[in-house]
C-alpha cells in the first residue's frame, strides 16, 4: 500500500512538473510574441547560425517540441527556406540538455525562490511585472523536478526495483522505452528530466539511462509530426527532417552502446553528471556531425520526399534597402500591390468554395493564405515605416502615402475575406449544413464578385464593365437580403444566420473593391457611396 502512495506522490509530481513545462514555454513565448518568431526568422545561409539560435531558444523555453513546431509553421509561411530550418532543427537538440545539466549539478535548489520572486514581481506594477509569470513557471518546473525527487526517494529503499532498473537490460528495448515516454508526454525534457533524477538516487543504472535518452531524442519529432499533418510539402520536409536528424544521431551512437553499454557502471564520476555529460556530448556530437554533411543531408531529404514546392506561391515581400532612392521604393511598391490584389482574388475564390463545397482540403489551403497575407501586412508595415527615409520633398510625400493607402485598401479587403473565412469556421464548429438554396446565393454572389474582382486587376481602364458588374453584385445581394427576410420566419433554418454574415460581410468586400477601384482610377461611380478609408 505504501508503494502505491509513492507512485501516486511521484505521479502527481511528474504530472505538476508537465504543467510547469509547458506554461513556461508558453509565457516566454507570449512575451518575445512577434519578434521571438523574427528572430528565427532571420536566420542566415549559414547553417551554424541556425543552429545557434536554435540552441539559444530551446534553452530559453525548454522544449525542442515547441522550437520545431514555430520554425515548422515558419517554413509553412514562406518566412524560412526548407534548407535554412534545417540548422534550427540541428540547433534544438543542444538547447535541451540545459534541464538536464541543471538538474545533475543540483542547481534546482534556488526554485522557491524564483516562485516567490515571480508571484512577488506579478503583484507589482511595473514595466518589468511581464516577466512575472515566466519567472514563477520557470522557478515551478525545477520546484517539481525536487517534488519528484523527494517523492520517489523511499523507493530507493525497494529492493526489487533497484534490481530491476540498476540491472542492465536490452539497450534497444530501452530506446524503445524512452521514445515511446517522450512521444506520450510530449516532451524530451520530462524523460531525460525523470532519468537524472532516477540515476541521482542509485534507482537507475547508466547502462539503462543512456540508452533511454537516446530515445527520448527521437520521441520527441512526435509533436513535429502532429502539427506538420496540414502543412505543405516544405513544412513536412522540415519535420521529416527532424526525425531523420534525431534517428541517424541515434544510430551513430547505437553501435558504441552495443560494445561498451556494459563499461558505463565501472566510471567513477558522479552518475547523474555523467549522464548529463553523456546527453550534451551525444547531441553535441551529432549537431556537428551533421552539420558537416548538411548539403547531402538535404538532397537525401529532397531525394525521398521530392523537391516540394510549396502549395501556394509565396508573394515577393520587399526588403527595404538603406540606400534605394524613392523610384525603387515606388517601383516595387506598385509591383507588390499589384500581387497582393491578385493573392487576396485566390484567398475569396478559396474561401468561398469551401462554403460551396464543404471539403476539408480547400478550407484548410484558404486557412494556410489567409494566415499568410496576415504576416505578409506586419511585413509592409515594417516596409513602410523604413521606405520613409527615402523621401526627399513633398511631392514624393504625397506620392508615398498614395501608395501606403492603396495597402490600406487591400489589406482592408483581406480583412472582410477573413471575416468570410470566420464565417466557414462557425459554420464547422456548429455543425450547420447549408441547404440548397442558401448554397445557390453563395454560389452568385461570389460569382459576381470574382468578376468585380478580375476587372479591378485586369482591366480597370474599362469604367463601363467596373459599374456593370459593381450594378449586377448589389443586385444580388439585395436579393439574398430579401431572401433572409423568408428564412428567418422558419425556426427550422439554423442556416439563415450564416447566410446573414455571408452577406454582410460581401457587402463590406464589395464597398472595399469600389474604394480600391476609385484610388486606382480616380473614378468615383454614382451608383455607390464610396467609403472613407477605415471604415
Amino acid at each position: 500500500m505504501e508503494t502505491i502512495h509513492i507512485l501516486i506522490a511521484g505521479l502527481t509530481a511528474i504530472i505538476l512538473f508537465v504543467f510547469g513545462l509547458e506554461h513556461f514555454s508558453r509565457e516566454v513565448e507570449s512575451i518575445s510574441g512577434e519578434r521571438f518568431r523574427k528572430t528565427l526568422g532571420k536566420a542566415t545561409e549559414l547553417p551554424i547560425v541556425g543552429v545557434l539560435i536554435g540552441a539559444v531558444v530551446t534553452g530559453l523555453i525548454q522544449s525542442s517540441s515547441a522550437t520545431s513546431v514555430i520554425t515548422i509553421s515558419l517554413v509553412n509561411a514562406g518566412v524560412l527556406s526548407f534548407k535554412n530550418s534545417v540548422g534550427i532543427i540541428f540547433g534544438s537538440n543542444i538547447g535541451t540538455t540545459v534541464t538536464a545539466q541543471l538538474v545533475a549539478f543540483k542547481l534546482t535548489a534556488f526554485a522557491p525562490l524564483l516562485i516567490v520572486f515571480g508571484f512577488a514581481l506579478s503583484l507589482v506594477r511595473s514595466r518589468y511585472s511581464v516577466f512575472a509569470k515566466a519567472i514563477f513557471y520557470f522557478g515551478f518546473v525545477f520546484f517539481s523536478l525536487n517534488l519528484i525527487s523527494s517523492s520517489l526517494e523511499p523507493l530507493r529503499d525497494s529492493p526489487y526495483l533497484i534490481e530491476f532498473l540498476s540491472t542492465p537490460q536490452n539497450p534497444l528495448l530501452a530506446i524503445l522505452f524512452g521514445c515511446v515516454l517522450t512521444a506520450l508526454v510530449q516532451s524530451s525534457s520530462v524523460t531525460t528530466g525523470l532519468a537524472i533524477i532516477f540515476t541521482q538516487q542509485g534507482l537507475l543504472g547508466l547502462e539503462n539511462a543512456v540508452p533511454i535518452i537516446m530515445g527520448a531524442n527521437i520521441g520527441t519529432t512526435a509533436t513535429a509530426f502532429i502539427a506538420v499533418f496540414n502543412m505543405d510539402m516544405a513544412a513536412k520536409k522540415t519535420a521529416f527532417s527532424h526525425f531523420l536528424f534525431n534517428f541517424g544521431g541515434v544510430l551513430l551512437f547505437t553501435p558504441l552502446l552495443l560494445i561498451y553499454g556494459d563499461k558505463l557502471s565501472g566510471i567513477e564520476m558522479d552518475p547523474a553528471i555523467a549522464l548529463a555529460t553523456m546527453h550534451l556530448i551525444f547531441n553535441l556530437v551529432a549537431t556537428i556531425t551533421f552539420l558537416i554533411f548538411i548539403n547531402p543531408f538535404v538532397k537525401l531529404v529532397d531525394s525521398i520526399m521530392g523537391e516540394g514546392k510549396m502549395d501556394f506561391e509565396r508573394l515577393e515581400l520587399p526588403v527595404h534597402q538603406a540606400a534605394a532612392d524613392f523610384e525603387v521604393v515606388r517601383q516595387e511598391l506598385a509591383r507588390g500591390a499589384n500581387e497582393l490584389l491578385l493573392f487576396l482574388q485566390e484567398n475569396y475564390n478559396l474561401v468561398t468554395l469551401s462554403i460551396e463545397t464543404n471539403y476539408r482540403g480547400i478550407y484548410d489551403a484558404a486557412e494556410r493564405r489567409i494566415e499568410y497575407v496576415s504576416y505578409a501586412k506586419k511585413e509592409y508595415q515594417a516596409y513602410f515605416s523604413n521606405a520613409v527615409a527615402s523621401i526627399s520633398d513633398d511631392a514624393q510625400s504625397i506620392r508615398v502615402i498614395r501608395l501606403f493607402t492603396r495597402f490600406d485598401y487591400l489589406f482592408q479587403i483581406h480583412d472582410s475575406i477573413m471575416d468570410l473565412f470566420e464565417t466557414k469556421r462557425t459554420i464547422n464548429e456548429n455543425y450547420i449544413e447549408l441547404r440548397s438554396d442558401i448554397l445557390l446565393i453563395v454560389r452568385e454572389i461570389s460569382s459576381e464578385t470574382l468578376v468585380l474582382f478580375n476587372v479591378i486587376s485586369h482591366n480597370k481602364e474599362q469604367r463601363d464593365q467596373f459599374m456593370k458588374a459593381a450594378n449586377e453584385l448589389q443586385r444580388h445581394l439585395d436579393d439574398a437580403n430579401k431572401a433572409m427576410l423568408k428564412l428567418y420566419s422558419d425556426a427550422e433554418r439554423r442556416d439563415a444566420t450564416a447566410l446573414t454574415n455571408f452577406t454582410t460581410y460581401s457587402q463590406r468586400l464589395k464597398d472595399k473593391l469600389i474604394n480600391f477601384y476609385q484610388l486606382e482610377t480616380g473614378y468615383a461611380p454614382k451608383e455607390t457611396t464610396p467609403l472613407v478609408p477605415g471604415s
